[in-house]
């Protein structure tokens, strides 16, 4: 069988949808507005629908995983953006040394989890 994929893009909530679209913004996101409830996000190729959905036991357990090409050179540039200071309820985690590479936390306004991660090249 030979598909081909061109993207995956998951669906997440917000709990207050004003404020989730400006921090995506905020984080860099270029915004496509498809509905009054629902938004597409872009940033270099990656994609996500924001939608004005708020289900707590979803978004309580909604995690996203971004690869990047340098964790490190990422986090400075992230953390520069100051966005818990911007953003109730946003929080940035330090960077964490795994078996398999490195990654940060990003948790969103509603309390969506984004794990920013690098893995280890193979030798």
């Amino acid at each position: 069988m030979a598909l081909h994929i061109c993207s995956l893009r998951p669906f997440i909530g917000a709990k207050d949808f004003t404020v989730s679209r400006s921090f995506y913004q905020a984080w860099g996101f270029s915004e496509i507005v498809l509905s009054p409830a629902m938004s597409l996000f872009t940033l270099e190729g990656v994609s996500f629908y924001l939608q004005n959905a708020y289900v707590p036991e979803w978004i309580d357990n909604t995690m996203l995983f971004l690869e990047v090409a340098d964790v490190e050179h990422y986090w400075q540039e992230v953390t520069a953006l100051d966005l818990p200071g911007r953003f109730l309820g946003v929080r940035v985690l330090p960077i964490r040394h795994e078996d398999w590479g490195k990654q940060g936390f990003i948790h969103d306004p509603a309390g969506v989890l984004w794990h920013i991660g690098e893995f280890n090249q193979s030798k």
